[in-house]
Order: structure tokens, then sequence, then C-alpha cells
């Protein structure tokens, strides 16, 4: 049977529990999104990453194109792989995965990426609170001095314990 909103049961659905003191490292997590959801969908590939930046990217297909008439990708996946490569960053700087949300992320558009060339996003986090984390990125297709889109952001850290919920943690 198909599971549906309408046919599970609380316990089989919700958000996994995280063990403390998970480690990330972005290549390895970047194999397990692969398999799931968007980040898949869209193609989405490591690419290299240091202690507090990830660079991620999503080679051009004609499925993600917004724009048939000039071969122009849609925006959705260059802020997919924004909001992706932002994220991983500050697992990066933490060095371990934490559950986290998005409070704010501003994308802005400088020009639009050239059809046929992969859209490559580098992201850094560069402050790192108890409660939040501050990050930029910037996405190109090949030079990035000539960027596609500038990113900067906001995530508010939430504490493993809390991210499940009761009922799920419980079982």
């Amino acid at each position: 049977m198909e599971r549906t909103p309408q046919n599970m049961d609380d316990s089989s659905v919700g958000r996994p529990a995280f063990p403390a003191g998970l480690k990330f490292d972005p290549s390895q997590f970047n194999k397990f999104m692969l398999e799931h959801g968007h980040t898949g969908f869209i193609g989405m590939q490591y690419r290299n990453h240091g202690d507090n930046w990830v660079e991620l990217g999503m080679p051009w297909r004609e499925d993600l194109v917004g724009d048939p008439e000039t071969g122009v990708l849609a925006s959705g996946p260059i802020i997919s792989l924004l909001d992706n490569a932002t994220s991983m960053a500050v697992w990066a700087l933490r060095g371990a995965f934490r559950p986290q949300v998005t409070l704010d992320l501003r994308i802005d558009y400088v020009r639009a990426a050239a059809p046929g060339k992969t859209v490559i996003a580098w992201a850094e986090c560069y402050q790192l609170k108890r409660s939040m984390a501050f990050v930029r990125g910037i996405a190109h297709d090949g030079d990035i001095a000539d960027p596609v889109a500038h990113a900067a952001g906001i995530f508010i850290q939430v504490e493993p314990e809390g991210w499940a919920r009761a009922s799920e943690a419980a079982a």
C-alpha cells in the first residue's frame, strides 16, 4: 500500500531523531541526499569544502529550464542549491550535523545563468552563535567574479532533543 498522510499513523512519519555527536562530512552527506528529495531530483553534486565553506554544483538540465525559448534555468533550483550549500557550510563549521531551520535567506539575482552550463554554489558560515548561524554565498556558472546570484541568510539552530516529536522519540 502506498504511504499517504491518510493511511499513516503518527509513529511512521515525522522527523528522525539524531544521535548526539553525529559527525558531519559534506562529501558523505551529499551521497545520502542524492537519494532523497529534491536534492537528488535536481542533481546537486558535492564539489569541495573547507572548515567553514561548501561548494556544490548543479549541472544544467532541460527539465530545470524556466524559459524554453532561451534555455535559462528556473530560479527555484538555484535557490535550492544556495540553500543547501549555506546549510552545509554551517554543519561544516560546527563539525557535526545539528537540525536547523531557515530564518531568512535572501537571494539577489545579478544575471541569468548561461544556458547549458553547470551552476556552482560556494557558501560559507562566517558567524556561528549558540542559537544562530550567519551565512553568505555566491552562485556562478564558471567564473566566481561574474556571479549569477548572491545569498545571505540566518539559520536558527534547533536542539536535537527537541527535533523529534515526543511520541517519535519514545518509539
